[in-house]
Order: structure tokens, then sequence, then C-alpha cells
């Protein structure tokens, strides 16, 4: 038993019951994550515990004194001013809920305040960075789906059929990806997903069948080419097994999908197959709060998406696998800790600073509005409900700015 249902077992049984009704509440009626629930009911059973060691025995004992005691003695034991202002704003919810729903006379956390939370700037990865982290593999790694797993220094150039561009300067257009999405970012604020929408080039196609990228292919029909055929040196890496090369194909295909999109890890693992309009290079995502949104990808991600879909995912399905675009070695939906794994050894394998999934998120956004994005696209296309959120992007490039400036101007 963990430190929160410990608590939660010793609260009172009024308290017991305002949590777990809470804990409905954010999960079927605000539709929260499971990992948003858990962190809430954590910040209200903390704040319910404090209460109760002062006195308190029902939520309607709740003050405001009684919070901000609560955040004081966070505050003593070494919280950071982001962790007070999320479990302040844990606090107001549940106060504004049990008011809401007859628990409380008045809504105690109404003038609850929060610590204004230190924002440091994001590291970002530059453009040639990306271009080293993206080369395709010409050699064959084990699962990274184990811990054992050696990272890949490079991948299946042959079998993704794609050249690797050289690593592009930073003044270049980060890449085909993410220049592709600068493009079309804007077209994605009205974009419509229709939630019953499936590929219409091929992503649940049979294993014979391939859309070239970019083209536009009706339900059913088999593009007329075949990857193997029109790439010269397609199969296998002679002395690779298929799981071996279905695990590369794999991970270059997390690699550009998480930049070329700027997805979240968990989007990334959500997607099904009929999440992936690969007529118009569109992933249909949801996010935070089920908020659904589209999202677009460039060439180098549909090629390494076919290679995927063509030569690795055949591999690794099972009849458990469902529709889901991304498979472990097992078969089941790829998980975000395989996927973190996966991009930490890439850029330790290209021996680049350590980064995460959402690294390449900030390095997909601070790239479209150093080639010129507007801020409300690249909003749209990162699924940010606030564009404070975003706003934080433009601190990067003009801290990099700076930076140039010191080092370029002569009165600097």
């Amino acid at each position: 038993m963990g430190a929160t249902e410990t608590r939660h077992a010793a609260l009172p049984a009024p308290m017991r019951t305002a949590v777990d009704a809470f804990a409905v509440h954010l999960a079927a009626e605000l539709n929260r994550s499971p990992h948003t629930v858990r962190a809430y009911v954590g910040d209200v059973v903390s704040l319910l515990d404090h209460a109760t060691r002062m006195g308190a025995t029902t939520p309607a004992d709740l003050d405001l004194l009684i919070l901000r005691s609560w955040l004081a003695r966070l505050r003593t034991t070494g919280a950071a001013r982001t962790t007070l202002a999320r479990r302040a704003a844990s606090a107001r919810t549940f106060t504004a809920w049990a008011h809401k729903a007859g628990l409380a006379e008045t809504d105690a956390g109404q003038r609850l305040a929060s610590p204004k939370p230190h924002r440091d700037l994001p590291t970002v990865l530059r453009a040639d960075q990306v271009a080293d982290l993206l080369q395709p593999p010409t050699s064959s790694p084990s699962h990274p789906d184990s811990p054992q797993a050696k990272p890949p220094a490079t991948s299946h150039a042959a079998a993704i059929g794609t050249s690797t561009a050289s690593p592009a300067t930073p003044d270049a257009a980060p890449d085909a990806a993410a220049a592709s999405a600068a493009a079309g970012a804007s077209a994605t604020s009205g974009a419509t997903a229709t939630p019953g929408a499936t590929a219409r080039s091929g992503a649940t196609a049979t294993p014979g069948a391939t859309a070239t990228p970019g083209a536009t292919a009706t339900p059913g029909a088999s593009a007329t080419s075949d990857v193997s055929a029109a790439t010269p040196g397609a199969s296998p890496i002679p002395g690779a097994s298929a799981a071996d090369l279905a695990a590369s194909l794999r991970d270059h295909v997390v690699l550009e999908l998480l930049y070329a999109a700027g997805i979240r890890v968990a989007e990334l693992c959500g997607l099904d197959l009929h999440d992936v309009d690969r007529s118009r290079r569109l992933l249909r995502v949801f996010g935070k709060g089920a908020r659904e949104r589209a999202v677009p990808y460039g060439v180098p991600a549909e090629r390494a998406l076919e290679a995927w879909l063509r030569h690795g995912r055949p591999t690794f399905a099972t009849p458990a696998s469902g529709g889901a675009l991304l498979l472990g070695a097992k078969g089941g939906r790829l998980n975000p800790t395989v996927v973190r794994r996966i991009v930490s050894r890439a850029a330790d394998a290209a021996g680049l600073p350590r980064t995460s999934p959402h690294g390449l998120r900030h390095a997909a956004a601070t790239h479209l509005l150093e080639g010129g994005a507007d801020l409300r696209s690249v909003q749209e296309l990162l699924g940010h409900a606030s564009l404070s959120s975003t706003q934080i992007y433009t601190h990067v490039s003009i801290e990099r700015l700076r930076t140039a400036y010191r080092q370029a101007h002569p009165r600097a």
C-alpha cells in the first residue's frame, strides 16, 4: 500500500467518501486521464490528512487558514514553487467541487493564492543535432523493449528506402518534417478530423500494398509501386533477424513522428492505424482532456511510417495487437517507458545531450517559430489549451537570438 492509500485509509469517513466522489467527478464528468486523477487525488488526500491533524473531520471544516498552513508545511519540506502551484490548484478544484456538491457552505479555496512558478527555459536541440538524431539506421539494434538493450547507432536506410540528408545548418529549415509542419501548421487550426474517419492511403492495407507518400489513394485500392521493387536493397540487412529489423524500423518512426508532429509521448502511443491519414499526411491525435486535433507530418516521417507498416509491424503483430499503430516486441501497444528509452539511447548513440520525447516536442515547436510559423498555429499544432503555454518557446528563440547577437555584434 502506497503513502496515498495509507493516508486515505486513515481519513475520517466523511473525508474518504468525499475523496472517492471527487475522483469519480474528475474521471467521469471532467474526462481527466487516469494520471491526472491520481495526481489530483494524491494532492487532496495530502490536504485532508493535514486538515485532520488540525482537527477537521469533514470537508466543511476546511478554511483558508488550513489551506495556507498546508502549503506552508509543504514549503518547509522543500517542495518546489511549481509543485506548490500545482497543489494549490488541486485544492481549489476540490473546494470548488465540494461547495457545488453541497459538502461545504463556502468555497474555502476561492481566495487561496498560488505561488508564481519559476519557469526554466527548456533546453532545445539545434536543427543539426536533430538531423543527427534522425539518421536512418544501417545496423540492427537489440530490442529497446528490454532494459539491457543497447542503443542503435544508426538505422536501416535500405529498408526505409531513403538517403540521409546532410545535417542542416542553424539557418536552414530544421528538416522536411518540421518544414512541412510549418507550412501546414496554420491549416491545422481549421482542419477537422472526423472521429470515425479512416486513413485513405492504406494505413490498414494488406502487407503487399503501399501508397506513394503524398499521393491520394482510393479506399481499397492498392498502390502502383512496391517498396521492395522500387527501392534497391530494400530487403533486411544480411544477418539481421526479423525482430531486430522490426525494432529498428519502429524506433526510427517513433523519433520521426515525435519531432515531425511535435506530439506528446502518450499521444504517440495512443495512435491507432485509422488515426493516420497518409494521403494528406495528417495524424488524428487525442490530447489532454480527450481534445482531438489534426496534426500534419512531413515526407521523412511518411517514409519511416511506410517502412514500419510494410516491413516492421507485421513482425510484431499478434491477434491481441488490435489497431495499435506502434507495437512492442510482444505485440502489445508500445509503452511510453519504452519510447523514452528509445529517445534516450538514440541521443546517446548520436553523441547528443540527454533528451526525452518531450525534448523533441520542444525542438519541433522552437524550430517552427524560428522558421516563421505564427504562435497561434504552433499552439494548435501542440494542442495547448492556453497560448501562455506556447509563449515559452518564443523566449527560447529570443534567447538564441540574444546569444548570437553577443557573439557576432561588434558592440554587443
